[in-house]
């Protein structure tokens, strides 16, 4: 399976890693998500799978900053901080290019389509690998496939009639929301896939009937990122 739902990061710059697409003078990579922190607490038990993932297998990197996670396996507090201590991102459509006068327009739709959102809780549940479409790279990834999946994907739909409306290419048509922790070059699903499935079963209840959460948080607001700069395109409404 080929998903490529968090390029937010590929659009930065960085020496190690490629774009998306290509950069085009006027063009500005556009991204909509929703800022997702993961909760102190559960932070160790994280860590420890992400720890056991890195000796496993070479070449992982923390998202956005291009650590090497084999760099960091001697120091856990500094690993925690690193690698799960950011912002993360729940992708609601593709990052795209868009020319600049369509900003005005876009960001206008996006509030006007998602201005009332109730607050929800999001559940994360499984680790998951994704390959991004060229198969160039591979991430680590932290699942939502049960709470708050509905409402993640009715903002996935809004912003898609955006996109069409603007002549952008939609999500995929499955989506599976999901935050990306790590990320290596190339293909190497299979041998990361192994790792995943064996921390997976341990994470199955008593029964084998569902997954125990790995963690939950509140979803808080949807923001439009465009180039560098950041638009607010709603917050959460009622208790």
């Amino acid at each position: 399976m080929i998903i490529s739902g968090t390029f937010d990061y590929l659009e930065r710059n960085s020496g190690s890693r490629i774009r998306s697409f290509p950069h085009i003078e006027g063009n500005y990579a556009l991204h909509v998500y929703i800022p997702v922190f993961i909760p102190s607490e559960r932070k160790k038990e994280l860590i420890q799978f992400l720890k056991k993932a890195t000796s496993l297998v070479q070449g992982l990197h923390v998202v956005d900053i291009d650590v090497p996670l084999h760099m960091l396996l001697k120091d856990e507090e500094k690993m925690v901080q690193a690698a799960l201590g950011r912002e993360f991102h729940i992708s609601l459509g593709r990052t795209v290019p868009i020319r600049v006068h369509q900003i005005d327009s876009v960001v206008a739709m996006l509030r006007q389509k998602l201005q009332f959102q109730k607050r929800y809780l999001i559940d994360f549940n499984k680790w998951e690998v994704f390959v991004n479409d060229d198969k160039t790279r591979t991430f680590l990834s932290i699942e939502n496939t049960t709470g708050g999946l509905a409402e993640i994907t009715k903002q996935i739909q809004a912003v898609n009639e955006v996109y069409k409306l603007h002549n952008l290419p939609e999500f995929y048509k499955d989506p599976r929301p999901h935050i990306s922790i790590a990320w290596a070059v190339g293909d190497i699903s299979q041998s990361l896939k192994r790792v995943v499935e064996g921390e997976m079963k341990r994470h199955i209840n008593v029964g084998g009937l569902s997954m125990r959460s790995m963690f939950t948080c509140k979803f808080s607001n949807i923001v439009c990122k465009v180039g560098n700069k950041t638009y607010n395109i709603c917050g959460s409404q009622g208790q």
